[in-house]
């Protein structure tokens, strides 16, 4: 299994290189050259089955012989292990055909952390087998952050950097990142927004001599390897409520693309999967994309979903690139056109196929508060924000287009907890954190403040990562 970028002009690579490589030399990301699939029978064979090997199913295609099914089951079992349910990712029926999917069960109480822990695992594992170190820098959100210190926290191998706009995250997400003690990690205040954090990262990857001084490498979804590892719970959800045999739909809330392209690709493997919705806040370029074929950049606008108040979705260059028949030439033209004038159009192929592959719904402030209180009334159960968006959008876009038949079933993306301001605003309540959580809100913090300057921030990475003073142990 070789991987290519979405803009043509960087290396091949196998799995492990891409791994630790992040983003592509060319300002691309990596895909796969073809995606594997898997039969009905193998698909139905999930069903019931622990959540690593269900993994070891989905991810071991995309391997290419670099890992034995041994070897990744291993570091599967491990890092699921501390989660806090014993199905890593349950389902929770809320109405006749609605099941919401809780992916916030990791240590960090985000869906980052399923793909995060695994990642970190698979990471050290290329680097103690290579004798060799590596920087991760990042930029988050919200939710990256914390999965990504929590994940690499007692790495020997790895230094991390986290990037974050600053006071445009919770209290609890800042705190994720900035109170761990361990020398190894850093949380970054980013005087701007989080595309200014995420270009910062890009032109950090695109400054080959830097790059390579400090053994760069990157945890945002740009890494294929948070993708795959998203893909699996895709087919977990699916096979317990009855695929292949019967179809299901997924609405997925998506900032960055990375979440909902992972059931894209679940989709290519086979999986039955009826209709993809993308769920947006009032950030909403990706609804309007769909509407308009043009993707069209405007100034971000803060909400109760801080972890979807994007503008630059970085993951929808690699559908567009599968969408365009893996046309890299024209990806790069729009990619440069991003770039240089904030919009780009897609062609008449792309909009066709962008419109048969997903459904989308954008949720306001008001719509986003009113979900929240009515799932809770009709079924108890508790939305934090951002799954609320995934709710309001499944119902926007469901509704009379999939037959009752079909499962629907909404990402939770992260626990209401995380956002304690916003659900009071909403509830009149603030959730309480987990007793393993208790002494968050009251442990010191530690993280500097910089500007948006990419040299500013490049000096702060080269000082504290030790991949630039020894490279290999």
């Amino acid at each position: 299994m070789n991987y290519i970028s979405t803009r043509g002009r960087a290396p091949v690579l196998g799995f492990e290189d891409v791994l630790l490589a992040g983003l592509a030399r060319d300002g691309g990301l990596y895909v796969p050259e073809t995606w594997p699939t898997l039969s009905q029978e193998a698909i139905a064979s999930l069903a019931g089955r622990p959540f690593a090997e269900v993994a070891v199913e989905v991810i071991h295609p995309f391997t290419g012989g670099a890992l034995t099914r041994a070897e990744l089951l291993a570091m599967a079992e491990q890092a699921y292990a501390s989660f806090g349910h014993p199905a890593v990712t349950p389902l929770t029926q809320i109405d006749n055909c609605t099941f919401i999917l809780e992916l916030f069960h990791g240590p960090t109480l985000a869906f980052k952390d399923v793909a995060m822990q695994l990642l970190a695992r698979l990471m050290d594992h290329v680097l103690a087998k290579r004798n060799q170190r590596a920087t991760i820098v990042g930029a988050t959100s919200g939710d990256t952050g914390g999965a990504a210190i929590e994940a690499f926290r007692s790495s020997s191998r790895v230094d991390v950097v986290i990037l974050f706009p600053d006071g445009r995250v919770s209290d609890v997400q800042r705190r994720m990142m900035t109170t761990p003690i361990e020398d190894s990690v850093h949380a970054v205040a980013i005087k701007g927004t989080f595309d200014d954090c995420q270009a910062l990262v890009k032109a950090m990857f695109n400054d080959h001599a830097f790059r390579d001084r400090v053994s760069l490498s990157g945890v945002n979804s740009i890494n294929w390897g948070r993708i795959v590892a998203q893909v699996t719970y895709y087919f977990v959800a699916a096979a317990a409520l009855g695929a292949p045999y019967r179809k299901v739909a997924f609405s997925v809330p998506t900032g960055n693309f990375g979440d909902i392209f992972a059931g894209y690709v679940a989709r290519r493997m086979g999986l039955p999967i009826e209709m993809l919705v993308i769920g947006s806040n009032q950030n909403d370029i990706l609804p309007r994309t769909l509407e308009t074929g043009v993707y069209e950049m405007r100034d971000l606008v803060a909400t109760s979903s801080p972890s979807m108040d994007i503008q630059i979705s970085s993951n929808f260059e690699r559908y567009l690139f599968d969408a365009s028949d893996r046309d890299a030439e024209l990806v790069a033209r729009q990619m440069q056109m991003l770039a240089q004038g904030r919009r780009f159009e897609l062609t008449e192929k792309q909009r066709e196929a962008v419109r048969r592959d997903f459904g989308a719904g954008a949720a306001d402030e008001e719509a986003v508060a009113s979900t929240i209180r009515e799932t809770r009334a009709a079924s108890g159960y508790l939305l934090d924000p951002h799954t609320a968006c995934g709710v309001f959008a499944a119902n926007a876009a469901l509704e009379g287009h999939v037959s009752g038949e079909v499962a629907r079933v909404v990402l939770a993306t992260a626990h209401p907890a995380k956002f304690p301001d916003a659900m009071e605003a909403i509830t009149g309540a603030r959730p309480g954190l987990p007793p393993r959580l208790s002494s968050l809100m009251t442990d010191a913090e530690r993280y500097p403040v910089l500007t948006n300057d990419l040299k500013e921030v490049e000096g702060f990475v080269e000082s504290v990562a030790r991949a630039a003073v020894g490279g290999n142990l």
